[in-house]
């Protein structure tokens, strides 16, 4: 029988190294409007970034880093086994195999909240000081060098946003061991990987750059991401 145990929590702030966009909805585009808008709140205005943005790379970066992504189809694992750390941690969806293994695995466990604007950076908001930015953008033609600008909305370096994960230990019948590894070795690992790689779109061209700053757990212990897989303790 399954049984949760306990809620482990991640606290902290996500702080934007480099221009940070995370695209909206463009189906409605008026005229002189954003091309590539970002996110925002349609009460406040204000940007944020959506939990399953943030769950969703760490996912992607961690099938990478496990050697879960096959080839052929780039498709997220959906083996569903209570033995993967992927299916188990971040869930598995409505596939055959995850239905399958349902009751083995248990419910999903990590939960990831929407980051929303720090305190300090949604009053400088509020105050009318920029923390958004329009970037332009330019494809070349290669043959006759004309350049073609394309803007695109960015969240400036140096804005913070609340950062919050909540992660279930649930008893499988190990008492909750195989979940509090997971904690360590997939929730943890997959924050590094994703400050050392990027958030939202344009990657590759500089966008998306991010770290945490003041991690901690839900006793206030701090988390370090620099000591995952360093052997440090």
């Amino acid at each position: 029988m399954l049984k949760l145990i306990e809620m482990k929590t991640i606290r902290g702030k996500l702080e934007v190294v480099t221009g940070l966009h995370i695209g909206a909805d463009t189906n409605k585009i008026e005229i002189g409007g954003m091309d590539n808008p970002i996110i925002r709140n349609p009460l406040t205005d204000e940007p944020y970034i959506p939990g399953s943005s943030i769950k969703g790379k760490i996912r992607s970066l961690l099938e990478w880093d496990l050697e879960l992504v096959e080839n052929s189809k780039g498709e997220p694992c959906s083996c569903g086994r209570a033995d993967c750390p992927v299916c188990r941690v971040f869930g598995c969806g409505d596939s055959r195999n995850g239905q399958a293994h349902a009751l083995e695995r248990g419910p999903t466990r990590l939960i990831v909240r929407d980051a929303v604007l720090s305190e300090d950076d949604r009053n400088k908001f509020k105050d009318g000081n920029p923390i958004v930015e329009e970037k332009s953008e330019n494809c070349i033609n290669r043959i006759t060098a004309k350049a073609t600008p394309r803007p695109i909305e960015r969240v400036v370096p140096g804005v913070c946003f609340d950062f919050e994960v909540n992660y279930r230990i649930i008893d499988t019948g190990d008492g909750g061991e195989t979940d509090r590894k997971n904690f360590i070795d997939v929730v943890q690992k997959g924050l590094k990987l994703l400050k050392n790689d990027y958030l939202g779109g344009g990657g590759s061209r500089g966008n998306g750059r991010i770290k945490f700053t003041g991690l901690q757990d839900e006793n206030g212990t701090i988390i370090d991401l620099e000591k995952i897989d360093s052997g440090e303790k």
